[in-house]
């Protein structure tokens, strides 16, 4: 591993810290017994280390932004992480509602609701109660 690819994946790991830094390391370590190990160190370099460390956005702008492009997507799996992450950055849950219901104009209802009602609905609760002391 080049001194070069080590940069880029310590600057991704940086940054997923102050997405995440609660569960980053857990993210991380899931690709090590996967049968694609490897691919946790290139998300991590080309995602992070390379694409959300570029000038020109703010990482709480990529966040939404992430946001809205998994909704529209209808990636529900990896919208928890976003969503958590958007507001670990100071996206508010009325703007995270308000983005992914944005993306009723490109991607329709269906996809809209499943991000409300099964990922927003859920991420919001868990942070809720961890924060009441309930979780």
């Amino acid at each position: 591993m080049s001194s070069s690819q080590d940069h880029t994946y310590q600057r991704g790991l940086d940054i997923l810290a102050q997405i995440d830094k609660e569960n980053y390391q857990a993210i991380v370590d899931s690709f090590k017994h996967s049968p694609a190990p490897d691919l946790g160190r290139l998300a991590v370099e080309f995602n992070y280390g390379q694409l959300f460390s570029r000038p020109g956005l703010d990482l709480k702008s990529r966040l939404l932004a992430s946001v809205a492009g998994l909704t529209a997507l209808g990636n529900t799996q990896q919208l928890r992480f976003y969503i958590n992450g958007a507001l670990n950055v100071g996206w508010t849950e009325e703007e995270i509602v308000e983005t992914i219901l944005q993306m009723i104009i490109y991607a329709g209802f269906p996809v809209a609701l499943n991000a409300i009602f099964t990922v927003a609905q859920e991420v919001f609760e868990s942070r809720r109660a961890r924060r009441d002391g309930n979780g």
